[in-house]
């Protein structure tokens, strides 16, 4: 009975690649990968990304589809004001991608900080155990026939590093808190803040979202890059040591930076 059944599955295997080879090519598009940083208070954050992965069905048990293996270590305070790393670039056929996954290297992250005698320390960073598997990010991007789509990935290291144990003998865990947006869609709030020396921070505030960068050390230049169109957001510049600067209603076309040209910062009265 063995004998005759699995006949008659490859006869069936057959006539169905020949189905298939007779039907329409699905057509392709391609798909980009950014990665950024909203910075926070380290000298450095080294994340290492081994591979990029996307699931194409909302199916939980599909498998995972490898698209890229950098293998290359980012230090995400380098990736601020419209400097990113691509960690992806790939043809794809069209059609939905529900999710993407960073799966990181489990002992190749760090955090550098500042030493209570002004020196750098360097601490490793630590992955949780139940992300193993990897960073999943829900992103709904729908890949169309000769259209490259990019995604910017913004890496929120403020809520992504999470302090632990004794002042003395401080322990680092990364739980990455990952922004995506499609860059087609976006765009961006620049401008730049005087004077250069007093390294402001800028946040843009919509609602409850948050996104943040810091001033170009050498410039006072800044861009906040990714953000909705339709959405009027408060931009906040602040600097220890200098009067907060409040900008409401700040709108965002898509595909063009909304310069609020050069800011000054006033010290504060002593």
């Amino acid at each position: 009975m063995l004998n005759k059944i699995i006949p008659l599955i490859t006869g069936a295997a057959i006539l169905f690649a020949i189905g298939c080879s007779t039907s329409p090519d699905i057509g392709t598009g391609s798909l980009e990968v950014r990665l950024f940083d909203e910075p926070g208070d380290f000298k450095q954050v080294n994340i290492k990304v081994d591979s990029v992965q996307i699931k194409r069905t909302q199916n939980e048990e599909a498998g995972w589809e490898t698209i890229s293996e950098p293998n290359q270590q980012y230090n995400l305070l380098e990736l601020i004001n419209g400097n990113f790393e691509v960690i992806a670039d790939t043809d794809l056929e069209a059609g939905m991608v529900p999710q993407i996954r960073l799966i990181l290297s489990r002992e190749d992250n760090s955090v550098v900080v500042e030493g209570e005698n002004g020196d750098d320390e360097t601490h490793s960073l630590t992955i949780p155990s139940g992300q193993e598997t990897g960073v999943n990010i829900n992103i709904d991007a729908e890949i169309v026939e000769g259209i490259r789509y990019v995604l910017n990935l913004d890496f929120n290291v403020d809520r992504s590093v999470v302090k632990t144990g004794q002042a003395s003998n401080p322990g680092y865990i990364l739980q990455p808190v990952i922004r995506a947006s499609n860059k087609a869609i976006t765009g961006n709030i620049g401008g730049t803040v005087l004077p250069v020396e007093a390294n402001a921070s800028i946040t843009a505030y919509s609602g409850e979202e948050e996104i943040k960068t810091a001033t170009d050390p050498d410039t006072g230049g800044f861009l906040l890059v990714g953000l909705a169109e339709n959405v009027s957001y408060s931009v906040v510049i602040e600097s220890e040591g200098y009067i907060t600067r409040e900008f409401e209603d700040v709108d965002v076309t898509i595909g063009e930076t909304n310069d609020l040209g050069e800011i000054e910062l006033e010290p504060e009265e002593e």
